[in-house]
């Protein structure tokens, strides 16, 4: 079995406890319009041209196509998105053990990897025959027996909770969320341990009111082992000019660490572990 992938990253430090190895799947259900990662929008390859590695030798001959990546000697251009097979990704992970000590793995990441829960799911069972550690970052926006077929060899589900309301959340990312917060709530009663991940973004979710529901829906589950806050950031808008598409979130200004810690206070004030 193979999946899409468009990245590796190794060492990795944000995407579970320890040092990990995060597999970025393509494919995504959401358009949320700050979103850093829009590589992993489109569940096939695409092309990125990085415009100012290019030397304007002509090898592509100006047509910009998958096929004449590999032709590209300035390697201005690069296809994003390729195959994998489990063992591939096994043996990646294999090789990246030794920097894991006790608590690092493997994180299925995305866009959203459950789109390819088969795939997922046959690489999680490799990877725990091996004894790691494994975790799923995922939205919760597909059908709950996408999340039911990884319960038995996932360790650790990062889960993002965007908003509570469901206008917004469809406003801002295109879907609404009654789906997301029905397999969270599922989710906290399987046993499996949960990070709630909250992205901290300006004109959106940035207020009291919806962090304190937030803060009062996630009190109420179970197995939630933390909270992070993610503060927006704009790291990701030079991808958008590569795949040829157009950065559409106009929020320009950082969320401040005096707010962050003031949200963080009302997660600390329901009796949850913040980060």
């Amino acid at each position: 079995m193979k999946g899409l992938v468009f990245d590796v990253q190794r060492f990795s430090v944000h995407d579970g406890p320890g040092i990990r190895t995060t597999v970025f799947m393509k494919g995504c259900p959401l358009r949320c319009k700050w979103c850093h990662n829009p590589e992993g929008l489109q569940s096939a390859p695409q092309l990125q041209f990085f415009k100012e590695k290019c030397i304007g030798c002509g090898a592509c001959g100006k047509r910009q196509s998958l096929s004449d990546a590999n032709n590209c000697p300035a390697e201005a251009l690069k296809v994003c998105g390729n195959e994998f097979t489990v063992d591939e990704i096994v043996d990646i992970a294999l090789k990246d053990r030794p920097f894991y000590s006790d608590v690092g793995g493997v994180t299925f990441s995305g866009g959203e990897c459950l789109l390819q829960a088969d795939f997922v799911q046959e690489a999680l069972t490799a990877l725990k025959f091996h004894g790691l550690n494994t975790a799923i970052d995922t939205s919760g926006c597909v059908a709950w027996e996408s999340i039911e077929k990884t319960l038995c060899a996932c360790d650790l589900y990062l889960y993002d909770v965007k908003c509570i309301s469901n206008s917004l959340h469809k406003e801002f990312t295109g879907v609404d969320n009654a789906i997301i917060l029905e397999n969270l709530k599922k989710l906290s009663e399987t046993g499996r341990d949960i990070w709630v991940r909250v992205p901290v973004i300006p004109s959106f979710n940035d207020n009291e009111q919806e962090m304190t529901a937030i803060a009062e829906l996630v009190a109420g589950l179970d197995n939630i082992k933390q909270v992070t806050l993610i503060p927006y950031h704009r790291l990701g808008v030079s991808k958008y000019e590569t795949l040829g598409l157009e950065y559409q979130f106009d929020a320009v200004e950082k969320v401040s660490q005096e707010k962050v810690l003031a949200f963080a206070g009302i997660f600390a004030q329901k009796g949850l572990t913040v980060k």
